[in-house]
C-alpha cells in the first residue's frame, strides 16, 4: 500500500473521532505564496511527491490557474497528520523505553487553499463558513496588504480564528540581506497590524484571546517554497534557533533545514495544538451562522457538532466534473450524509437521491460510505444544490444565515453564443456557472439568447467566458465590459409627496422618499434586518433594530419591504383595503429598486415612505395592472424630486514602482480620475496609494505596464460606491439610457405624473 492509499486509510477511520478534526483554510493577498505552502502540507502528509510540492500545486487543478499561476477557486484537500503525545506536565510519551518510537496520535486536517486575487473574493467568502481555522499568510518582504485585511475581516466575521504565518523569509536573507534585529522588527510590524486586524473586526468576547504572538506559538514564519518553516514551540523541541536558519540561508543549504524543520510539521502542530476542533468551534459559531431555535433537537445535534443527529450540511462550492458531473462540497455540522439516501437542498422543488459520497484529495474524490459531522464532504447527485444552500433530511428544515459576499459584482460582459444551434446548451452551461460561483450574476433573455454577466472584475469575467468557451465547447461573442453603476438621491421631498395614478384613474398612491445614513446601508448589505417582504409578527422587532441606528422606531415598525439597501414604509393611517394591496405595492416598489428613473440602473440606499393612497373600493378596479404601475411611477417621481444621483463603483489601489518610472505611474493614475492619497517612499520604491473609478481601471493593467517598462507591481480592492462629479452625469446616463434603446434624455417629473 503507498503512502498516499495509507493516508486515505487512515483519513477514513480519524474522520469519525471529531476532537481529532482540523478544517482550516489558508488565506492571504496575491502571491503571497498560499498554492506553494498549501503543496507542502500535503506532500508533508504523503499526498504527493516532495520534490513536485510548490511547483506543482496540486489544489491550482484548474488549467486556467495552472496557466496564470494564480488560485481561482477555493479547493480543499484532506490529510493525516500524527502528533506525538505528552504527559500532564509537557513531558513526550515514548512507545519503547529506548525512546526510538514516538507515541503519536492521528489527527485529520480538512485543508482549503483560497484565492488572493480582489476578483474572486467571493469564494474566500464561502470558503470561511466551512472552516473554523485559518492560516494567514503574509509576505515578510510586502508586509500585510490590501487582501490581506480584507481576508481576516471575512475570517472574523463568520468567527474563524487565525494564525499567522510569516512567509518568504528566505527572501529577507538572501536577497535584502538583513540582519537578526531588523528582521525581527519586520516580524513585529507584521503581528503589530494583523493584531490591530484582529482587534478591530473580531467579536469582542474573543478579540483579545485571538491575538496572535510569537511567545503564544500562533505565529509560525518560513519559507513556502523552500519548504522550511520555523515557531517557538517547535525551537524549543528540536533546539534549533535563529542562528541556525541564518547559517543555512547565508550558505543556501536550505534542502536541509527543510528536513530539520519541514514547514508541514511546524504548521499542522501549530493547527492541532492552536485551531479549535469542531466541537469546541461549532458551539460558538452555529448562533452566528444559524438563525434557528438552539433549543431545538437540530439546534442541540449542531452546537454538540452531533455525529447521530439530524443532518445539517452546507454547501460551500460547486465545481464541475467532466466524469460525474456537478459535485456539492460542504461543510457537515450534525448527521451524517449517507450514500444512497433522499436529502432535500432547502428550496428545491424535490427531494434528491445522493449518488456517491467522498472526501477530497485535491483533485481525487476518494469515495466513502458516509462522512459524519464536522467533516468537509463532497456529494453528487442533489442537482438542486448551489453554492450557500442548505441540505437536510426535512423539507422545511430551517437554513443556515445566507452568505453576505464584501463586495457586489459592478462590472457587466454581454454574451451571446456565435451559433443560434448551441443556444439550449448555452442557457444549460450558463445556469452550471451561476451554480458554481454565487458570486457571479447571470440574466438571460431566452428569446435572442443574449446574457448578461456581472462579476467582480475583468478578469473574473474572462475566467467565466473562457469555461464556456473551453470546457463547454461553445464559442461565444462578448461585449465590452460595462460598468454597473447605482441610482440614489441627494435629499427628500418631504411634505412634497409625488402622486402616482393608476392607469385607470381610480387609484393614486402618494409617495416620500428620502437617503438613508451610511451605517443603515452598511447594516442592510451585512443582513442585520433580513432581505424581502417583511411579516407583520416580524415588524416590530424589524422597526426596533432600525430604531439601533437612531431611526424613528414607530415609522419602522411599519416597515413593508426591504430590498438590498432600500426599504419601502407603509406611513399612512386608517386607509381602507390597503392591506389587500400591500403585496402589489411591494412589487411596484421592488421593480423601482431594479431600475432607476435615470438610467434604469439598481437603486442604492433609499427609503421610501408611503404617506397617502386613494383606492377604489371595488378590488377588480385596484389589481396588479393598475396597483403596480401606479406605485412605480408614484417611486420614480419621488426620486426625480429627491435631486437624483448615480453613483459609480469605486477601487482602492496600490501601485509599488521604482523612483525613477513612478512620475509615469501617477500621471496614468490622474488621467484615469484617480485620487492620490499618499505616496510613501521605501529606498528606492515608491508608492501610490489611492482611489480610481472602476470605470477607468479597463485596460489599465497595459497603460501601467507601458508607463513603468514593466517595472510597477500593483493591487486593487473594492472600496464601494461614491457620486459620479455632476459635469459627468449627463453624459454618462446618456450612454446608458443609449445602449438599453431608451431616449438619451432623462425624463423629468411630468414623464410619471400621467
Amino acid at each position: 500500500m503507498g503512502r498516499k492509499e495509507d493516508n486515505i486509510a487512515r483519513a477514513t477511520e480519524v474522520m469519525h473521532t471529531r476532537e481529532r478534526i482540523r478544517n482550516l483554510a489558508i488565506a492571504a493577498h496575491i502571491d503571497h505564496g498560499k498554492t506553494t505552502l498549501s503543496d507542502n502540507l500535503i506532500a508533508g502528509a504523503g499526498m504527493m511527491s516532495e520534490d513536485l510540492a510548490g511547483k506543482s500545486r496540486v489544489l491550482d487543478f484548474d488549467e486556467q490557474e495552472s496557466a496564470r499561476g494564480i488560485t481561482i477557486n477555493a479547493a480543499s484537500a484532506s490529510m493525516v497528520h500524527a502528533i506525538q503525545e505528552d504527559d500532564d506536565d509537557g513531558n513526550l510519551l515514548w512507545e519503547d523505553e529506548e525512546k526510538t518510537k514516538p507515541k503519536t496520535n492521528d489527527y485529520l486536517i480538512n485543508l482549503i487553499d483560497t484565492p488572493g486575487h480582489v476578483d474572486f473574493g467571493g469564494d474566500v467568502t464561502r470558503a470561511m463558513r466551512a472552516v473554523d481555522g485559518c492560516i494567514i499568510l503574509a509576505c515578510a518582504v510586502e508586509g500585510t496588504m490590501p487582501q490581506t485585511e480584507t481576508v481576516v475581516r471575512q475570517a472574523l466575521k463568520e468567527k474563524v480564528r487565525p494564525v499567522l504565518f510569516i512567509n518568504k523569509v528566505d527572501r529577507l536573507i538572501n536577497e535584502l540581506q538583513i540582519d537578526g534585529p531588523e528582521m525581527m522588527q519586520r516580524f513585529e510590524k507584521i503581528i503589530l497590524k494583523v493584531n490591530k486586524l484582529i482587534q478591530t473586526f473580531a467579536p469582542p468576547e474573543v478579540a483579545k484571546d485571538w491575538q496572535v504572538s510569537v511567545g503564544a506559538g500562533t505565529v509560525a514564519f518560513g519559507s513556502a517554497y523552500y519548504n522550511w518553516g520555523m515557531s517557538i514551540p517547535y525551537m524549543h523541541r528540536t533546539g534549533l534557533n535563529f542562528k541556525d536558519i541564518f547559517e543555512h540561508c547565508a550558505n543556501d543549504d536550505q534542502k536541509a533545514l527543510s528536513k530539520k524543520a519541514p514547514v508541514h510539521e511546524v504548521l499542522l502542530d501549530m493547527a492541532v495544538q492552536q485551531l479549535p476542533s469542531p466541537i469546541v468551534a461549532q458551539e460558538y459559531r452555529i448562533p452566528n451562522i444559524w438563525q434557528g431555535d438552539l433549543e431545538s433537537i437540530e439546534g442541540k445535534a449542531m452546537l454538540e457538532c452531533d455525529s447521530d443527529g439530524p443532518l445539517s450540511l452546507m454547501i460551500t462550492k460547486i465545481w464541475m466534473d467532466p466524469h460525474a458531473g456537478e459535485v456539492a462540497v460542504g461543510r457537515v455540522y450534525s448527521g451524517s450524509v449517507k450514500h444512497g439516501e433522499s436529502l432535500w437542498a432547502i428550496g428545491g422543488a424535490k427531494a434528491e437521491r445522493v449518488q456517491q459520497v467522498s472526501m477530497m484529495v485535491g483533485s481525487d474524490r476518494i469515495q466513502v460510505s458516509h462522512v459524519s459531522a464536522g467533516n468537509i464532504a463532497a456529494i453528487t447527485g442533489i442537482r438542486s444544490a448551489a453554492a450557500g444552500v442548505t441540505i437536510a433530511r426535512e423539507k422545511d428544515a430551517e437554513p443556515f444565515e445566507a452568505i453576505r459576499h464584501y463586495s457586489e459584482p459592478v462590472v457587466t460582459v454581454a454574451v451571446e453564443p456565435k451559433a443560434m444551434k448551441d443556444l439550449p446548451k448555452f442557457i444549460d452551461a450558463l445556469r452550471g456557472l451561476a451554480k458554481a460561483d454565487a458570486s457571479l450574476q447571470v440574466s438571460t433573455n431566452a428569446e435572442t439568447g443574449e446574457a448578461l454577466l456581472a462579476g467582480m472584475g475583468e478578469l473574473h469575467l474572462e475566467i467565466t467566458v473562457y469555461r464556456l468557451e473551453e470546457e463547454q465547447g461553445i464559442k461565444v461573442k462578448v461585449s465590452e465590459p460595462i460598468v454597473v453603476y447605482r441610482e440614489c438621491i441627494e435629499s427628500n421631498n418631504d411634505g412634497r409627496a409625488f402622486e402616482g395614478k393608476s392607469p385607470n384613474r381610480h387609484n393614486r398612491f402618494y409617495i416620500e422618499a428620502e437617503p438613508l445614513s451610511t451605517d443603515v446601508i452598511q447594516a442592510l448589505r451585512e443582513g442585520h434586518f433580513g432581505d424581502g417582504t417583511v411579516r407583520n409578527k416580524d415588524s416590530k422587532s424589524v422597526g426596533d433594530k432600525f430604531a439601533e441606528f437612531g431611526m424613528e422606531k414607530n415609522l419602522m415598525r411599519k416597515i413593508y419591504a426591504i430590498n438590498g439597501t432600500n426599504v419601502l414604509v407603509n406611513d399612512t393611517k386608517g386607509i381602507q383595503n390597503l392591506h389587500e394591496t400591500r403585496e402589489l405595492i411591494i412589487e411596484g416598489f421592488n421593480e423601482v429598486c431594479k431600475k432607476g428613473p435615470l438610467a434604469e440602473e439598481p437603486l442604492m440606499g433609499v427609503m421610501m415612505r408611503l404617506v397617502d393612497a386613494k383606492l377604489h373600493e371595488d378590488a377588480i378596479h385596484r389589481g396588479p395592472a393598475q396597483t403596480i404601475p401606479a406605485v412605480r411611477n408614484a417611486c420614480r417621481g419621488a426620486l426625480i424630486r429627491s435631486r437624483p444621483v448615480v453613483l459609480e463603483p469605486m477601487q482602492n489601489i496600490r501601485i509599488d514602482a521604482p523612483n525613477d518610472v513612478i512620475g509615469g505611474v501617477t500621471r496614468e493614475v490622474t488621467t484615469r480620475r484617480g485620487v492620490i492619497e499618499d505616496m510613501p517612499v521605501d529606498g528606492g520604491t515608491a508608492s501610490v496609494i489611492g482611489k480610481m473609478p472602476v470605470a477607468e481601471t479597463f485596460g489599465f493593467s497595459n497603460d501601467i505596464r507601458a508607463a513603468s517598462q514593466g517595472r510597477a507591481v500593483w493591487n486593487t480592492e473594492n472600496a464601494g460606491f461614491e457620486i459620479l462629479p455632476m459635469a459627468l452625469l449627463e453624459k454618462t446616463v446618456g450612454e446608458i439610457r443609449e445602449r438599453k434603446g431608451l431616449k438619451p434624455e432623462i425624463p423629468g417629473e411630468a414623464y410619471y405624473l400621467d
